[in-house]
């Protein structure tokens, strides 16, 4: 067990420990990292994340983290016959009322799930876990039909949890398009406001995130028709204001036969360049340079992002991988080389002189960056418009280091890549109702922001249905 005595050791840690956790107990020739996995698992709590990626070895750091247990198994840490063997770590609790808060409630965060009598806990699958919350599936056995549900992480800790459940949930409401994912109910087993604590979203079910896709070998036509439903989805958003602004694998979901949805509106926000908005917003690998050099951005740090994503669905790797906010910005810079100096201008004085005394990088070219064989056995004769040329040169267009020269969502899904899907009921839907973009800017308390959490979940359950096909 780990020597800090909390009895619970993080995947990377047994991985990078293998040896001292199992070795005793499995023999050399049956020692793998299933072995690994199946080993601990039967024998101690396994916590996502214990301790930091840039620590190898954690356990003397284990008691500095937070104590946060989970009831819930992630799916990276189960295969699917395990998944299919039962719901052993995941508790459903019927909800036949209000469950009070205690007065002194534990340190660890046990993911108990209090849904109604209709989905049973024998029908619950783990999905993931993570900082906000954790995700099941689970079978509505009133209709036959399988959703996922998400329960919050402590939504009402503080100000940021609380506001960012709100706007999770409030644009959720708003939003209807086939590449974002669609709300189907939201519940609290409480029923009064001083005991509510808390929340629950049900929605569509899909296959899996895109991160477990990286793995497979896809070929020009799947990742161009993928990145293109994830710019008719942007700009579905942008066409209401809305900068998704957390567009990473783990938040876009595919079905088997490569429909592809967006989720997690938890920092979304309204566009205003008026100001600028803190960086700690999209995940360091996919976050663009204006935000690392805290400069006020717009929509285009969604296009960013995107070409991260897809760069990364050509070669399996992500494409910058920053270990920290410095490290990051060094990644992007000795890739695609020194910005121009009229992108340097629009930086503080201090970025300015920072900048200003590193060396010059060239930068590499985008033929060396994604060389043809990177592109072996892509070629989709389906579609012999999609080439190793028209994706060179559209990731060249949405990693333009200046916003200013960035492709805008509307370029993009006029370039040859992925105009081959155009379909104008795909692009041009109406835009969902008005965001009430004022609520970004009030400074609102953990108590005002958890009644308007409250009173928009009642309003659903009276004017929502799980009965309802969708």
């Amino acid at each position: 067990v780990c020597v800090c005595e909390c009895k619970v050791l993080c995947l990377r840690c047994v991985v990078l420990l293998q040896t001292e956790v199992v070795r005793e107990r499995v023999p050399t020739d049956t020692y793998t990292h299933n072995t690994v996995r199946d080993r601990v698992q039967s024998s101690i709590r396994v916590r996502p994340r214990c301790c930091p990626p840039a620590v190898p070895v954690c356990f003397q750091r284990c008691q500095k983290l937070p104590k946060r247990r989970a009831n819930v198994t992630p799916a990276s840490m189960q295969s699917q016959e395990e998944a299919a063997e039962g719901t052993e770590g995941v508790h459903n609790k019927p909800a036949g009322g209000d469950h009070p808060a205690p007065a002194n409630p534990p340190s660890s965060n046990e993911f108990y799930f209090h849904l109604p009598a209709r989905f049973p806990a024998s029908h619950m699958m783990p999905i993931g876990i993570g900082v906000q919350g954790a995700v099941c599936s689970a079978v509505d056995i009133k209709t036959g039909r399988r959703l996922a549900v998400k329960k919050l992480s402590q939504p009402f800790q503080d100000v940021t949890f609380a506001k960012r459940a709100y706007r999770e949930l409030k644009l959720m409401r708003l939003v209807d398009h086939p590449n974002i994912i669609k709300l189907l109910y939201a519940y609290t087993p409480q029923q009064t406001l001083d005991t509510f604590r808390d929340v629950y979203i049900f929605t569509e079910l899909m296959d899996s995130s895109l991160q477990h896709v990286f793995g497979t070998k896809l070929d020009h036509e799947r990742i161009s028709f993928l990145v293109y439903q994830m710019l008719c989805g942007i700009r579905y958003l942008h066409s209401a204001g809305i900068i998704h602004r957390d567009l990473k694998p783990s938040n876009i979901v595919v079905r088997k036969n490569c429909t592809l949805k967006i989720l997690d509106f938890g920092l979304a926000r309204s566009i205003d360049t008026s100001f600028t908005m803190t960086q700690y917003v999209v995940t360091r690998h996919y976050r663009a340079p204006e935000i690392i050099l805290n400069m006020e951005y717009d929509t285009k740090v969604d296009l960013w992002s995107i070409g991260c994503i897809m760069a990364e669905l050509i070669t399996g790797a992500v494409l910058f991988p920053g270990t920290d906010h410095v490290d990051q910005w060094m990644r992007i810079v000795e890739t695609l080389g020194t910005p121009r100096p009229e992108f340097i201008a629009r930086t503080t004085p201090g970025t300015q002189r920072y900048i200003s005394n590193q060396p010059v990088v060239a930068g590499r070219p985008f033929g060396e960056l994604f060389p043809d064989e990177v592109f072996e056995g892509m070629a989709s004769p389906n579609v012999p418009q999609l080439t190793n040329d028209a994706a060179r040169d559209f990731l060249r267009r949405m990693l333009a280091f200046d916003p200013m020269e960035r492709i805008s969502v509307d370029e993009a899904l006029a370039h040859p890549y992925v105009s081959v899907w155009y379909y104008e009921e795909d692009v041009m839907r109406p835009p969902p109702k008005p965001y009430d973009h004022a609520l970004d800017a009030r400074n609102l308390t953990v108590e005002q922001w958890k009644r308007l959490l409250f009173e928009e979940i009642q309003d659903i359950q009276r004017t929502m249905s799980l009965d309802e096909e969708g």
